[in-house]
């Protein structure tokens, strides 16, 4: 079963739920990381999972 791709294009329409800043895509970890929020927001199945109880803290 193969991965659903992220659409990149995506990312002009979402902003981070708790700062409003805008996300980078990390292909490789399949996250959108907020810089000002220290998030990272998972992908799952090409979607993205936009819950800040389900984001990734950064360091």
């Amino acid at each position: 079963m193969s991965e659903i791709a992220f659409d990149p294009k995506m990312l002009e329409a979402l902003v981070c739920p708790m700062t409003q800043a805008t996300l980078e895509y990390d292909a490789d970890k399949q996250e959108l990381v907020s810089k000002a929020g220290k998030l990272a927001f998972p992908i799952r199945n090409g979607i993205p999972v936009m819950l800040v109880d389900e984001a990734r803290v950064l360091e």
